[in-house]
């Protein structure tokens, strides 16, 4: 039985000229586990908006959304925020109450339940997410991961017959964004809630889906089983094949013979097969970094810092140097302390101890403003706090009045048509290149990072991999802190491991991710009993074909 059903849905933004939405169709069944899939831009968030009234964005419609069988439109406010939970993309935009526990029960307060039941919902969403350990804490306290989590219980406490959610792990650690997309997963077997999720993050959720929608300019271009959908992409040709899951990708790059496998364990099953013996070539010859880095352009030497005079201390000891003409990335936990570190850097948090310096020269050195005019430049985790203006190109003419160098950078960062958009009606991933292209107006020798990949589609990585390269080819030094393990392994020169406040070790990207069994990619996870140190899916690709003598 349908639970959703969109009949010709088309939508565009007032300032646009393109339609975000083109002549959708769909129906969603209830109970179904369904994940919407696409290049950043192609309609996903705009379309999930839509099934919700209150979060549907201004501009001109055409179509209709039935709920239950019912006009979306004519369903009261009261049982849309009862039947349909929404999880954003940052967590910090839908928290409103600054204890755990009043978060908890926020909503069910909104509906006018009595205190019995109030109180029955919160205790069994606080077991069930495992809240209790932090019930009574301040919100401002949590990490990235425990904020959603907190997002998805106080909606859950609700008893909501459908669960959306945004891109919901985008700011999270592997582990934490791997812990809620099980719960997730739990949620909608367990409890029979009906499922629509749109993720970047494919790895832990296309194997367990019923269903795959994959958007394309606002349209729906494939929607089917996750195995088949795999397999239509790849014959199409089309660019959002890059975003399947490592072991589809190895597979049908390798040209593998059978059934595709979607999941880590059945890519090792597979791999188990072809190479029964051990393999004639094991391993990639691995690259060795330099541990001694003679005049870094960026060091950092024992930094302490704590936000509160009696609160813990966030950095412990930071000790780091990065080499000019390279990237170097971060890795770690949530609440780790690494955004911390970068805030440290720019001058917006002040250590208590340590030093920090800019091409040899100690920060507390530079006049005013001198650090930051063509110097270093940092993108942020949240690239809305950059944007003040009503129009991306205003946004891009308040660094620069070179109309020329506007356009140049707006055509590297994939965003000249969407010059005369406002800044917030932009996808998460098209906000995202508007700041980078906004921060590299600045002409920075010391790029900071903070989570760069976060809401980009697979596609734009490689060209956002292209950026960086040449910025490191004119010996921009870029540091970057992120969560994203298969970005990193694929284009970083040196990683490093951040844990309780300070960087603990760095190496080459193949031997990182290939010691760890966690902070690792699934492709590594998927061969590492048959190949050793292959952290990218291309790295499988390239042994397989070296064994097996096909071509890559």
């Amino acid at each position: 039985m349908e639970i959703f059903r969109i009949e010709n849905l088309s939508f565009s933004y007032p300032a646009s000229q393109n339609k975000s939405l083109d002549n959708v169709s769909l129906k969603i069944n209830r109970g179904e586990y369904t994940v919407l899939c696409g290049k950043s831009g192609s309609g996903k968030t705009t379309l999930l908006r839509h099934l919700k009234t209150v979060l549907t964005p201004h501009g001109k419609r055409t179509g209709e959304i039935y709920f239950s069988g019912t006009a979306l439109k004519d369903a009261d406010s009261r049982n849309q925020s009862s039947k349909i939970g929404f999880v954003m993309q940052n967590p910090d935009d839908q928290i409103v109450t600054d204890k755990v526990w009043h978060e908890l029960a926020f909503g069910l307060e909104s509906l006018g339940c009595d205190r019995k039941t109030m109180r029955s919902r919160v205790a069994e969403m606080a077991c069930y997410f495992g809240i209790q350990d932090w019930f009574h804490k301040d919100v401002a306290l949590l990490s990235g991961g425990q904020k959603q989590l907190l997002n998805l219980a106080s909606i859950m406490a609700m008893q909501p017959e459908i669960l959306i959610l945004d891109e919901p792990t985008s700011q999270l650690d592997p582990i934490a964004a791997s812990d809620f997309l099980n719960t997730v997963r739990k949620i909608n077997t367990e409890l029979g809630t009906t499922v629509i999720i749109t993720e970047h993050r494919l790895e832990d959720i296309f194997p367990y889906a019923d269903r795959a929608i994959v958007m394309d300019s606002g349209r729906i271009i494939a929607d089917g089983a996750p195995r088949s959908i795999g397999k239509f992409l790849f014959e199409q040709n089309n660019p959002m094949f890059t975003a399947m899951p490592a072991p589809v990708r190895v597979f049908y790059n390798a040209n593998g013979n059978g059934d595709c496998p979607l999941t880590v364990r059945e890519g090792r099953a597979w791999l188990s097969k072809e190479f029964e013996a051990e393999p004639d070539i094991k391993e990639i010859p691995c690259e060795n970094i330099d541990e001694y880095i003679e005049s870094p352009a960026l060091s950092l030497k024992e930094l302490w810092f704590r936000y509160e005079k009696d609160s813990p201390d966030i950095l412990r000891g930071v000790s780091l140097e990065v080499p000019s003409g390279s990237i170097s990335a971060i890795v770690g936990g949530n609440g780790a302390g690494k955004s911390t570190m970068l805030k440290a850097i720019c001058g917006i948090c002040r250590p208590y101890r340590g030093k920090i310096k800019v091409f040899g020269k100690p920060v507390g050195k530079f006049r005013s403003g001198e650090l930051f005019r063509n110097c270093i430049s940092m993108l942020p985790q949240d690239p809305k706090s950059l944007f003040v203006k009503n129009k991306v190109f205003d946004e891009l003419a308040e660094m620069t009045k070179d109309k020329n160098r506007i356009n140049e950078i707006a055509e590297i960062c994939h965003i000249t048509d969407l010059m005369n958009n406002h800044p917030y009606d932009l996808s998460g991933g098209e906000q995202q290149r508007v700041a980078l292209a906004k921060v590299l107006l600045t002409e920075p020798k010391i790029l900071l990072l903070d989570e760069p990949t976060k809401g980009m589609d697979s596609f734009f990585k490689e060209t956002f991999a292209e950026i960086l390269n040449e910025l490191k080819s004119q010996g921009i030094a870029i540091l970057a802190v992120s969560h994203d393990v298969e970005f990193c392994a694929k284009y970083a020169d040196r990683v490093s491991m951040f844990f309780d406040g300070q960087v603990l070790t760095t190496d080459s990207p193949r031997k990182f991710f290939g010691s760890n069994s966690f902070y690792t990619t699934a492709a590594n996870r998927m061969s590492r009993h048959v190949f050793t140190n292959a952290v990218t899916a291309e790295n499988v690709v390239e042994l397989y074909c070296k064994n097996k003598g096909g071509a890559q």
